[in-house]
């Protein structure tokens, strides 16, 4: 293509892009809002090895881990309507990608606690700190500065794993770009624009990373 026709192209393309990469946007901080909580609740019951609830968050994180992402969104979004649950395409992408990311982050902070040295469980111990205590006020902060490098790349996979709910008629960034090439016929091109703000995303995440690896680098 000549630079006149991408530029036309350009001017076609770059409104629907530009809404496509807000809903994408959209699921992958909505999803890592919801998913980290939850992924702090899993860890705790986890790590605090809570009768019975223990089991049952090995099982969930298991299967979760285990399936494809996009038979998770086939069976939130498809399947529970069948059993009288139903959602809209916005609430079922973003609760299949909560539930997916929390259970991939809770073995990113399971890992990290585990990491941190006995010998610091030991001294919260001779504080008379409780086992929940020592979690959350000597283990915990040291747990999470291990793990933000993990965290972060959990949600740079988010935004590219956004992708998949485009088989639920959101208009994502990678929905949005088929549209657009159905109309234009020009696949390269836009697959190219695609790749390129998923990277330009990715990389804005990177550096937000790096900041907040630099700022819990030490104790404050």
């Amino acid at each position: 293509m000549d630079l006149p026709s991408l530029l036309s192209l350009a001017e076609l393309a770059w409104p629907v892009l530009l809404k496509g990469t807000g809903y994408t946007l959209l699921f992958a901080v909505m999803a890592m809002i919801f998913g980290l909580p939850l992924a702090a609740v899993i860890t705790l019951v986890r790590v605090l090895k809570l009768p019975v609830l223990d089991r049952v968050m090995a099982v969930y994180v298991s299967a979760m881990r285990g399936t494809p992402l996009l038979v998770q969104v086939f069976i939130v979004y498809y399947g529970l309507p069948s059993i009288g649950i139903e959602f809209s395409p916005l609430v079922a992408g973003v609760l299949t990608l909560t539930l997916n990311v929390a259970a991939y982050m809770s073995e990113t902070l399971r890992g990290s606690i585990a990491a941190v040295a006995q010998g610091q469980w030991l001294a919260g111990t001779s504080l008379g700190l409780s086992r929940p205590q020592t979690l959350r006020f000597v283990v915990g902060p040291q747990a999470l500065r291990a793990a933000v490098p993990s965290l972060s790349n959990s949600l740079i996979s988010l935004i590219k794993d956004t992708s998949l709910v485009s088989v639920i008629a959101v208009t994502e960034l990678m929905l949005a770009t088929k549209e657009v090439i159905s109309t234009t016929f020009q696949p390269f091109p836009l697959y190219v624009a695609a790749a390129l703000i998923y990277w330009v995303l990715s990389f804005a995440f990177e550096q937000v990373q790096k900041w907040m690896e630099k700022r819990l680098a030490y104790p404050h």
